[in-house]
């Protein structure tokens, strides 16, 4: 028996008055009036991933490549008939790239979902008088859904809010090969009414609905109290099942196949499967609450011998609340992104699993309190795309394939895109400001204003579904539907490098000091997810410490002198125009 049932007089809800379950007929029909994801043409999206790597790759590759795009792409070629295929399937379909993408992005990795894949949210450390005062804090979880806006590039254009309704009604289900995304659109009369709670790595089917009414503050206090008691008996202890679904996703979905031959466990797992959410209570981690520590409890629980089993990571929303004050959100990333989750919860509220895993994360969660966004709009410059280009500073002269992603929910079923950061004009700069020979300032920050404008202007072609990742991506889909040879620009060298992405970043902003991570997504890489606010910007930055060439540390350090290298920079130049400095530094 992997769970047990609290059967009370009620259940338990964490939210108050709305159904997570029921769907906005208005917000449906909002979504359908947006339109769809555009196919960019063949000879623009080919052009512009020469644009992107030629860079980054040495010249004699780059001649290879270039012949081999303009094969791909010739008339009569194969790409035409990839492309012709593709805008086929955009006129039947609501998105076109959206099961591609998920498949590719989440549902065939093998890997295991905390760190690799799963973002967190980690809320403002907590003083709680006592662990009642503790159970007070679910209260918190729950409100209405707004419909939402773009901000930043092209602000005010509405957006699909089809992510939202996925919040509460996924489930990722393990799979040998390929896991499977569910999502429930249920009617308010058959949607579950139950969550599980899990406590001391056991879990409790708690149900939200009694006679028909949803449970008041007093009775979801009652049921919590109750469960505290429940899990502290040690003579009904079960193992803990919930480490399953923190190993890797063919080895859980083994696990899952011998554990449904019994039937009680098939109820059991049935009931966690149909949930609206998990609710951790976990127990005091006994290590000082500082941000990284915060960040590295909330990405993996602190392992078996901490929280790492009380989790259930196929769930698409776990709110963790520790008694010692630790808390945030832990998601599965298949059926949201990371900043639908932040913006609803700024909104709302406010295993043998490897213990290599848990000791091989190195996180460093980093405040720069020089400046903030506001300095940064005062130089008229986009606060995203200047710490992007100081992103690419923190490495120097070494620019890698970066990924940063881009929203596409200007379209139905939108998700997201690449912005491809590591562009020649960051490279210009980078090497401008790493070269001690060169000391012209006026050029300096022509420069960097040029590298700016690239990556805004990547980044408006990003979110109008210009990009080039999911064509590509789309392109290489369609070949293997029509059974066709793989077409010799996914074969090349160039492409496979170009998608390992070993700097994988995100703006993920909020009003207030909470902050995303993630970690990264290749062995040799770094995930760096910042939020900028008016006068600091957080950065929590992640790798792996069994690879030698990578450092959180070492990077955070770069990331911290590049942004006041900038900020000089900047000084620099009013003295230049004030004639305080010799007219050598003026000169361009």
């Amino acid at each position: 028996m992997l769970c047990k049932r609290c059967n009370m007089i009620a259940g338990l809800s964490p939210f108050r008055g709305v159904k997570p379950y029921s769907i906005d007929l208005g917000h449906v029909s909002f979504c359908a009036m947006l339109p769809k994801v555009p196919v960019p043409p063949l000879k623009q999206t080919l052009d512009t991933y020469l644009k992107c790597i030629q860079h980054l790759v040495k010249e004699e590759q780059f001649k290879k490549t270039k012949a081999i795009v303009e094969t791909f792409g010739a008339p009569g070629g194969v790409g035409e008939v990839l492309q012709k295929k593709l805008l086929e399937r955009r006129d039947k379909t609501t998105n076109w790239v959206y099961d591609y993408w998920l498949e590719d992005m989440y549902l065939n990795n093998r890997l295991a979902l905390p760190v690799n894949s799963s973002p967190v949210m980690v809320f403002p450390k907590q003083t709680f008088r006592d662990h009642k005062d503790a159970l007070r804090y679910v209260l918190d979880f729950w409100r209405a859904l707004p419909v939402d806006f773009a901000r930043g590039q092209l602000a005010g254009t509405p957006l699909c809010m089809e992510q939202y309704y996925r919040l509460f009604n996924s489930y990722r289900y393990p799979g040998l090969k390929t896991d499977t995304l569910k999502v429930q659109i249920n009617a308010a009369s058959s949607a579950p009414k139950h969550i599980i709670v899990a406590c001391k790595n056991q879990f409790f089917v708690l149900d939200i609905v009694a006679n028909s009414k949803q449970l008041n503050e007093t009775e979801i206090l009652s049921q919590l109290e109750k469960i505290v008691k429940m899990a502290e008996n040690a003579k009904e202890e079960l193992p803990p099942f919930g480490i399953l679904t923190s190993d890797g996703r063919t080895e859980w979905a083994q696990a899952r196949d011998v554990l449904i031959k019994d039937q009680t466990n098939r109820d059991s797992l049935a009931l966690i499967e149909s949930c609206l959410c998990v609710v951790c209570l976990d127990e005091p981690s006994g290590l000082e609450p500082r941000d990284t520590n915060r960040a590295l409890l909330m990405l993996h629980g602190g392992g078996r011998e901490k929280n790492g089993a009380n989790r259930w990571y196929d769930k698409s929303m776990q709110f963790v609340i520790g008694m010692d004050g630790i808390c945030g959100v832990v998601c599965d990333h298949s059926p949201f992104e990371g900043i639908v989750m932040v913006q609803y919860i700024v909104s709302h509220i406010f295993c043998a699993f490897s213990f290599r895993l848990v000791d091989n994360l190195d996180m460093d969660v980093f405040k720069f309190n020089v400046y903030g966004k506001e300095f940064i709009k005062k130089q008229r410059m986009s606060p995203d795309a200047f710490i992007q280009v100081a992103l690419q500073l923190a490495f120097y002269k070494r620019l890698v394939s970066t990924y940063e992603s881009a929203s596409i929910r200007r379209f139905q079923d939108g998700r997201v895109d690449n912005i491809r950061s590591a562009t020649r004009e960051a490279l210009a700069f980078v090497l401008s400001m790493t070269d001690e020979r060169d000391t012209f300032t006026v050029k300096k920050n022509r420069r960097l204003r040029e590298a700016i404008n690239a990556q805004t202007s990547y980044t408006i072609a990003a979110i109008t579904g210009m990009a080039i990742d999911n064509h590509l991506l789309g392109l290489l889909r369609i070949a293997k539907e029509l059974n066709m040879e793989k077409p010799e620009i996914f074969c090349d060298e160039t492409y496979l490098a170009s998608n390992q992405f070993i700097l994988s970043t995100s703006q993920v902003p909020t009003t207030v000091e909470m902050f995303c991570c993630y970690g990264p997504v290749v062995p040799n890489g770094y995930g760096a997810c910042y939020n900028p606010q008016s006068d600091h910007i957080i950065f929590c930055v992640s790798s792996f410490w069994e690879n030698t060439e990578t450092s959180s540390a070492v990077f955070v350090k770069a990331l911290n002198e590049g942004l006041l290298e900038i900020r000089d920079l900047h000084a620099r130049l009013v003295a230049v125009m004030r004639g305080a400095i010799p007219l050598l530094e003026r000169t361009s």
